[in-house]
């Protein structure tokens, strides 16, 4: 079975990667958090991935390309916020909270990027394997 080609995306491994690291920092959460913070955060993270996987099947219709990458962004910040309630609880070091941070915001610049641009994900490229 082969991959499907959203897994390329630089988007979806930088947000993969961000959602794998999140899961081994929640793991250090107090366990009164698991049903709040540990949680929320766990699924906006995930979700932007999931999301990404969304876009692709929508590829051949570019206004819903376009609204699932909104919602990935959207996720993307809600991450952001989850991560900035675990700083302010001590949870995380704000040293930790700006480098997931930094990782956020190179997932949102790429996310921002396949917006301004998507032709080159939904475009010729893609044709070519419809007809094939």
């Amino acid at each position: 079975m082969s991959t499907s080609h959203f897994t390329t995306w630089l988007a979806f491994q930088k947000s993969r990667r961000l959602a794998a690291s999140i899961y081994n920092l929640c793991k250090t959460f107090p366990p009164a958090e698991k049903y709040a913070l540990t949680d929320q955060v766990l699924r906006s993270s995930r979700s932007v991935c999931a999301n990404l996987a969304e876009c692709y099947a929508k590829r051949r219709y570019p206004k819903h390309f376009i609204a699932k990458l909104t919602d990935c962004a959207g996720e993307n910040h809600e991450t952001e916020v989850w991560l900035m309630f675990a700083r302010d609880h001590g949870y995380i070091s704000r040293g930790h909270h700006t480098s997931y941070q930094a990782a956020c915001e190179e997932v949102s610049r790429l996310l921002s990027y396949m917006q301004r641009n998507p032709e080159k994900f939904v475009g010729k490229a893609e044709k070519a394997k419809r007809k094939a």
